[in-house]
């Protein structure tokens, strides 16, 4: 059984903690490699955005960094490639949706196994297919990683059962939002674009580091507007998050698509910069 650490120590939540009772709180799901948490800097980028969204005090960075190095040495999966997950909430309180601003957060750590996805989906792809479920438009908390997930449990929950590696989400408008664990990002004529996130979805921290690194060789992400209907002109398609890098898209229904030189380029550049699932 996975164990929970708060301040070093195993924790049980409480039935009165409002991240249980509302949802009343933020998670990050950090990739472990070589002991060291990836892309820790943007990790903390947005809990502090979050925190500071919803009213929770930022815990010391520190004292995570801290408190994720225990939970690996404790649980004794492999420090080299495993997963932490972080779970900051309002803590317990009184019922009620209201609060004030919470000074002293309740924080819990664990670490999970986890393992290469297999080579052949980076280098053929995967499969992907559109969710029935749609994602709620103009949340205040669009872009923010909440403990609220049930729209994307919903629709993953729609291929449970399937082949599918990830399901691709809209809005009410068919604009394609997100995966419901990725983020997806369309090459057409060349040109790579990421759906803007500005009223739904999470702003995955891959996402950020793919935008940045291709910024930095001199190529620019288009982040807009991605309708549906624009999926028979796209000529590729990638999706990608904390722990896979990025993984290629081959088919969505009807649709199919080559990896192209495009998505291989930015492969090629993250596993330049460390994101070793990308180096073929």
């Amino acid at each position: 059984m996975t164990e929970w650490f708060s301040n070093g120590a195993v924790t049980q939540l409480s039935a009165s903690d409002r991240g249980l009772q509302y949802g009343d709180g933020l998670f990050e799901t950090v990739a472990i490699r070589k002991g060291e948490p990836r892309l820790w800097d943007f990790h903390i980028d947005r809990l502090t955005s979050g925190c500071r969204l919803l009213g929770i005090n930022m815990p010391a960075t520190e004292d995570l960094y801290k408190g994720i190095q225990h939970a690996v040495r404790q649980s004794g999966v492999p420090s080299s490639y495993c997963i932490v997950k972080i779970i900051v909430t309002a803590g317990a309180g009184r019922r009620g949706y209201g609060r004030q601003l919470v000074d002293t957060p309740a924080v819990t750590i664990a670490a999970f196994p986890s393992a290469p996805s297999p080579i052949e989906s980076y280098r053929d792809g995967i499969e992907i297919a559109l969710c029935a479920t749609r994602l709620a438009s103009n949340s205040p908390l669009a872009g923010c990683k909440t403990l609220n997930r049930l729209e994307q449990v919903l629709a993953r929950s729609e291929f449970v059962d399937s082949a599918v590696f990830e399901g691709l989400t809209m809005d009410a408008d068919d604009r394609i939002i997100c995966g419901t664990m990725s983020n997806v990002f369309v090459v057409s004529g060349g040109a790579i674009a990421t759906p803007s996130l500005h009223s739904s979805g999470v702003k995955g921290v891959m996402r950020r580091y793919i935008i940045e690194t291709l910024k930095e060789q001199g190529i620019e992400t288009g982040i807009r507007t991605v309708k549906l209907d624009e999926m028979d002109n796209m000529d590729e398609v990638f999706v990608c998050n904390s722990q896979i890098g990025i993984m290629p898209v081959r088919r969505c229904m009807d649709k199919n698509w080559s990896v192209g030189e495009v998505t291989r380029t930015v492969m090629a550049a993250l596993a330049g910069r460390g994101i070793g699932e990308c180096r073929l």
